[in-house]
């Protein structure tokens, strides 16, 4: 395992992490501790020492599992959480000072911890990037220890460029992979000058750049890759990163062709992120141990060379860039 500096937080982090979504099983499956467990340990007895979680994950399942895991291992573990989709609805007017505030306790309580390494707006609205006050609350949490760094989670670029203005943001997460690569042209050199770190979420596209689907390949009802395709429940680039499904099956094929000795294109898709030195990590989800070791074998591959980098970006450019450029 490599690792890297996450920004001004001064961490030096597995340069391959994990979220932790899916860490109680499949998505929409009831939480299990036991499978959680499992992957919380295996993680990091490969070397991985930050931990991506949130308070909505499980209904609070997830932060209590990576809370009992993080006071059962002597390893110095980082763990990053995050607040504000709980807030029903989940519009501008109902984030206020006093329940960032409370999300933050409500964590902290979850998982057993007097301080959170990092917490993270969980994407809020764009309004919400506009208000100094909600920035503010965070500068105060940490005075009192209950925090030690801020970051955002961010849905589109813009965003990320607004709220890495705040001097107290210290980390940026944001969705980038093959097929979502618009924030190396602006974000990637702004952040790099600022010194956030970026961690970098849905590597895989939901799954979509494992290699492993078709066109026949079914997920459950409540799985968001059945019911969100268009934006139905939340941002429609969370779910194969708002690209198109059959149009990322026909990409993905393209892909395999680069890599013909791959038989899991997962990998290759996490080395091509960690491509970029601006990234100081990524945190692909497991939902069983297997798909933990998958993840890890990135660190052991060599890098790409710049003709293969180079023909990912042109499969990029001619079936993905149109769809999904201009929208995040």
């Amino acid at each position: 395992m490599q690792y890297r500096k996450l920004g001004k937080t001064g961490f030096s982090i597995s340069e391959i992490s994990l979220g932790t979504w899916q860490v109680g099983g499949k998505w929409g499956e009831p939480f299990s501790h036991p499978n959680a467990d499992k992957i919380l340990n295996a993680a990091v007895d490969g070397g991985i020492n930050f931990i991506d979680t949130a308070d909505v994950y499980g209904d609070g399942e997830s932060e209590k599992a990576v809370g009992r895991l993080v006071r059962s291992r002597s390893e110095q573990i980082y763990v990053a959480t995050k607040c504000g989709r709980q807030l029903q609805p989940h519009v501008n007017e109902a984030y206020t000072p006093e329940s960032m505030r409370k999300f933050v306790e409500a964590s902290l309580r979850n998982m057993q911890l007097e301080t959170l390494d990092l917490i993270q707006l969980h994407c809020p609205p764009t309004e919400v990037y506009y208000r100094p006050e909600i920035f503010e609350v965070f500068d105060r949490l940490k005075e009192e220890g209950k925090i030690q760094n801020l970051g955002v989670s961010v849905e589109k670029v813009e965003e990320g460029l607004k709220a890495i203005e705040y001097p107290n943001v210290t980390t940026l997460q944001l969705i980038f992979n093959m097929f979502r690569q618009r924030p190396t042209e602006l974000l990637f050199k702004e952040a790099q000058r600022r010194d956030v770190g970026l961690i970098v979420r849905v590597p895989l596209a939901s799954g979509l750049l494992t290699g492993k689907f078709s066109a026949e390949t079914s997920f459950s009802p409540e799985d968001h890759r059945n019911f969100n395709r268009q934006g139905e429940a939340f941002d429609k680039g969370e779910t194969f990163s708002g690209v198109d499904y059959n149009t990322g099956l026909e990409a993905v094929e393209e892909i395999k062709h680069l890599f013909p000795d791959q038989p899991n294109l997962a990998p290759i898709a996490l080395r091509w992120v960690l491509m970029f030195n601006e990234v100081s990590c990524v945190i692909p989800g497991a939902s069983k141990p297997e798909q933990l070791t998958s993840n890890l074998q990135a660190a052991e591959l060599p890098a790409l060379s710049e003709e293969q980098m180079q023909q990912v970006q042109a499969i990029y450019d001619r079936k993905i860039k149109p769809q999904v450029h201009q929208i995040w």
